[in-house]
């Protein structure tokens, strides 16, 4: 989509009326795409592992399958679409702005795909489990798409560590109201319990979702020109063929970098955290806290809280990033992690409001220094873009490679939790809500099963964590302009 200088002037004259009302209009922009998928996200990820196993009843041979489908997909989506948009020359992949905008509607139908069942299953129904596969595909496929062309604007809107926290703290008052979207439709379907009343809300939200998206879709702006006008030079990477050797050859620079292997396997353990804490809180908590202790009220606020107070902390601690920096920062939390992790185990599962503490303030911690990542992965695209003194940056495709690593965690930490929680009979005892008679000793097993992973996943993960992210290079970007070392 080419651009007049007409068109340039007004849309210019309209971003200065913004600002000249007090709002920054790209911070703004770029916030209601995170507004619009947290709303989604958080939906999905919560409850997703929840319905197909214990609503759809879907055996977990066909869980298993429809992860590895998932983890492979995952795999080749991220870097390849990382590198479409970073060098085709199609206006809807090449344009951040673009791409989010005719992303958003099949994103959010995408969305729809798991709450409405494609029959009445029955128990190890061989079309739950294909349908499970569509969901995550389709899910991720979107997401991916939509969210890369976001991350690539993060990196493009400006250079300033400034103008980046300013990025940060908007986008957390965004997240922050988007990721309410749980603990409403937790109140609203009673937990699930009234699917119909569930699937009216999925449908409002992919709605709200889908004018979020839009608005960033036509209002966002990059100062590499993509979200105003057409670019001045192309790309260097973009004159090239899209080829496997020119992907290769790009990978191979972006990964060979110190930093970013550093970054991306503390960020691998940090996805595998945050799936094992959303895909699983609810199930951990209707086992191992007693209804006459945590009614369905109080769960709705305690699912809620995991998902709103990582926002509002994030925003809390801005002033704590200017003068630590994000180093510090999320160093402090590994930590944090750990030895809250230390105390819940030698506490033991009995004291159920700790126990109901420390699974909402696990889940707060991890999600708020995750909201943080974009900060890093940003320094390390500007020491790229540096290093190798291209044109423009090549932010998607950065974003991409660490997708590459990365998001395989999502697939592997529910097959990893699901696998070990079979072995102590999950699949035999995971109806005991429903009323069903269960001897206690396989039941306390369970429990103890469940109470070991709650309190040794953080602990093992905290550990590996603090010795990758210790050497990381990049730490004053807050203080110093020149933060371009990579050795």
């Amino acid at each position: 989509v080419k651009f007049n200088k007409v068109s340039c002037k007004k849309l210019t004259a309209g971003r200065m009326k913004l600002l000249y009302l007090g709002i920054h209009q790209s911070a703004v922009s770029y916030s209601m795409t995170t507004l619009g998928a947290g709303m989604m996200n958080s939906i999905f990820g919560f409850y997703y592992v929840n319905l197909f196993l214990n609503q759809y009843k879907i055996s977990e041979g066909a869980f298993h399958q429809a992860q590895v489908v998932y983890m492979i997909w995952n795999a080749i989506n991220d870097p390849l679409f990382g590198y479409i948009q970073d060098t085709s020359k199609v206006p809807c992949c090449s344009s951040r702005r673009l791409s989010i905008l005719y992303g958003a509607p099949l994103y959010c139908l995408a969305f729809l795909i798991p709450w409405f069942p494609w029959k009445n299953y029955q128990e190890g129904e061989w079309l739950s489990g294909l349908h499970l596969i569509v969901t995550l595909c389709a899910f991720d496929g979107m997401l991916t798409f939509v969210l890369l062309a976001q991350c690539a604007l993060f990196a493009e809107i400006s250079t300033k560590h400034e103008s980046r926290l300013q990025l940060i703290k908007y986008n957390q008052v965004a997240s922050l109201v988007g990721s309410s979207s749980v603990l409403f439709c937790g109140l609203i379907s009673n937990n699930m319990e009234n699917f119909l009343y569930f699937q009216v809300f999925t449908v409002l939200v992919a709605a709200l979702a889908l004018i979020c998206m839009c608005y960033t879709g036509m209002h966002s702006f990059s100062q590499y020109g993509e979200g105003e006008c057409a670019k001045e030079q192309p790309n260097k990477e973009a004159e090239e063929n899209l080829s496997w050797s020119s992907i290769f050859s790009l990978t191979k620079q972006i990964v060979t970098q110190k930093n970013f292997a550093l970054f991306v396997t503390m960020n691998f353990l940090q996805v595998f955290y945050l799936a094992f804490c959303n895909n699983f809180m609810m199930i951990f908590t209707n086992h191992l806290i007693p209804e006459d202790t945590l009614p369905s009220f109080g769960r709705s606020i305690l699912y809620g809280a995991g998902f709103i107070c990582p926002q509002l902390l994030v925003f809390c601690s801005h002033a704590l990033l200017q003068k630590f920096g994000y180093y510090k920062v999320i160093l402090f939390t590994f930590y944090l992690e750990m030895m809250s992790a230390l105390a819940m185990f030698f506490l033991g599962p009995s004291h159920y409001y700790v126990l109901a503490f420390f699974l909402t303030g696990n889940m707060v911690v991890v999600q708020a220094s995750f909201s943080l990542f974009n900060l890093p992965l940003a320094d390390i695209i500007d020491a790229d873009f540096h290093k190798y003194q291209r044109k423009s940056p090549v932010s998607s495709m950065v974003f991409g490679t660490n997708a590459l690593f990365t998001k395989p965690a999502h697939s592997l930490a529910p097959m990893l939790v699901v696998t070990i929680l079979s072995q102590f009979g999950y699949e035999k005892l995971k109806n005991k809500a429903a009323g069903k008679d269960v001897s206690p000793t396989p039941l306390e097993n369970l429990h103890g099963a469940m109470f070991y992973l709650i309190c040794l996943v953080p602990l093992c993960i905290a550990f590996i964590q603090i010795l990758a992210w210790t050497p990381f290079t990049i730490r004053d970007s807050h203080t110093v302009s020149a933060k371009y070392v990579d050795t």
